[in-house]
């Protein structure tokens, strides 16, 4: 019984500081002239979950929206995808970021692909970004998104709950079955929505 009121309250507090700390990563809208945007005829994101101990030199993957709507759709296998919206700038993002890390460790060769979409400002790609990935070891799984291409119908054609408003945001997605998480996770919810994947045919 006192183990049950520990974890409720346990629960109460999270809720409670994920809330607060969702406030610090709301993301500015700005409207900029697209016409000199260049995109490249194709892009593929890594295959590989693998965290390496190695570190990877940060190459540079950049999608449009469409690109990146690719990557959201269902897939035609039994792959689970786990697509992971993130700024290096977002306390909550950076928290829940190692979270990640071990998931991918965990489950390294398994059907799992786990792909981060960087919404960092064009100028921190080749600095800010290309660090983090490298010091994470995350250098295979980052894409990069120039958030200002992203418009109202992108979020409403991509997603059932999430606006763009605010990071981190989260998109699991298997076959027909998907699921979003506008907010910081922490390791428990991470765990508990992979293994409801995992465990559903």
């Amino acid at each position: 019984m006192i183990q049950k009121y520990k974890n409720k309250m346990n629960k109460l507090v999270l809720s409670i500081l994920i809330l607060a700390m969702l406030s610090a990563c709301k993301k500015e809208t700005k409207t900029e002239d697209l016409s000199n945007y260049s995109t490249t005829d194709s892009v593929k994101t890594p295959e590989s979950n693998e965290v390496s101990e190695t570190i990877i030199p940060f190459k540079k993957i950049e999608l449009t929206p469409d690109e990146t709507s690719k990557i959201l759709a269902k897939q035609n296998n039994d792959t689970l995808y786990v697509t992971n919206f993130f700024a290096t700038w977002c306390g909550p993002c950076m928290v829940e970021i190692p979270h990640f890390k071990e998931k991918m460790k965990e489950l390294k060769g398994q059907p799992v692909k786990f792909t981060f979409v960087s919404l960092d400002a064009k100028e921190d790609w080749d600095t800010k970004v290309k660090a983090f990935a490298e010091e994470n070891n995350l250098s295979e799984n980052i894409v990069l998104v120039d958030g200002e291409q992203l418009i109202p119908e992108y979020f409403h054609a991509n997603f059932k709950q999430w606006d763009g408003g605010s990071i981190p945001f989260t998109f699991i997605r298997k076959g027909d079955k998907t699921d979003e998480t506008v907010g910081m996770m922490s390791k428990e919810i991470l765990n508990e929505k992979i293994s409801s994947f995992l465990t559903s045919k």
